[in-house]
């Protein structure tokens, strides 16, 4: 699906699953995200993008942002959450400021609030304020990871992640200070 607004002008957004992303397209978002998280990118975190949905924005041609929610569970409150958790999100460096990020998560909170119970994301340091304009909410209380060796407390993570809660969703009795522990995954598990 593509999309043009017009107070985007000149902008196009697609919104398309892995698969049905060229692979020359893919390489491009994969070395936009290695330049806007200045080479702290990795394989896993590449990985933890795939096999979602994507968000990207073009402007004249050029790819200038990303971002994807891929599935996942999360368990709080004595029941696992289908949740639609965020990866990658990131506009170049030299366009940054202009609405792209706003552009991305809009289309991706669409997506989860049309496929999941709960929307989630891990946050860098600089990001707080624009995921809380944007109505995601911290979570306050204690993170952890199911992990092969069991449940892991999360400690680095407390504080980084944030949470969309869904309208209408059956059971969406959330306590933001409770635990919330994530479905394991190789590299950063938040």
């Amino acid at each position: 699906m593509s999309l043009e607004d017009p107070a985007t002008a000149g902008w196009t957004l697609q919104v398309a699953h892995t698969s049905q992303i060229d692979t020359i397209v893919l390489a491009a978002a994969r070395a936009l995200l290695d330049e806007a998280f200045d080479g702290d990118f990795g394989d896993h975190d590449w990985e933890h993008c795939l096999g979602g949905i994507h968000a990207l924005t073009w402007d004249d041609g050029q790819l200038v942002g990303h971002a994807a929610v891929v599935q996942r569970r999360l368990v709080h409150g004595g029941r696992a959450w289908r949740t639609g958790y965020v990866e990658g999100v990131a506009v170049r460096p030299d366009r940054r400021a202009r609405g792209y990020g706003r552009e991305l998560m809009a289309a991706l909170q669409d997506v989860i609030r049309l496929s999941y119970e709960l929307g989630a994301l891990s946050a860098t340091e600089e990001a707080p304020a624009f995921y809380e304009h944007l109505g995601w909410e911290p979570w306050r209380g204690p993170t952890s990871a199911l992990t092969p060796r069991g449940l892991v407390p999360t400690p680095d993570d407390d504080g980084s992640v944030y949470v969309l809660r869904i309208p209408g969703t059956p059971g969406l009795d959330i306590d933001l200070d409770g635990t919330l522990t994530a479905d394991w995954r190789d590299g950063d598990v938040w």
